[in-house]
């Protein structure tokens, strides 16, 4: 069965920078299209950023010009790097592979940036 497992979240200041990794299992990686999604609390979980099996990314316009997503096949990896955060970033961090996983969600990393 495949899972994803997210690392990298933690405290920061504000303007600051995390990167946020999310490890695959499996063979067949390469071929997902992942994304990345975030849940305050007391709000609905939305999207941040997506990156194809090709690539190519999309984001949302809350974080676009201060988030990059990226992928390395070669580890089963995909990465999120937050640059200038600001508070209204905290939330927690959700990795999503597609809907046909018999599991498609990370268990979630705390970004909390604070000042």
């Amino acid at each position: 069965q495949v899972q994803l497992v997210e690392s990298g979240g933690g405290l920061v200041q504000f303007g600051g920078s995390l990167r946020l990794s999310c490890s695959a299992s499996g063979r067949d990686f390469s071929t997902y299209d992942m994304a990345w999604y975030r849940q305050a609390p007391g709000k609905q979980r939305e999207f941040v950023a997506t990156i194809t099996k090709r690539g190519i990314t999309d984001y949302a316009d809350s974080v676009k010009g201060r988030f990059t997503m990226s992928r390395d096949n070669a580890k089963n990896s995909v990465y999120l790097q937050m640059n200038s955060l600001k508070p209204e970033d905290t939330a927690v961090y959700y990795c999503k592979g597609p809907y046909y996983l018999n599991n498609p969600w990370g268990q979630g990393t705390q970004v909390t940036v604070s000042s």
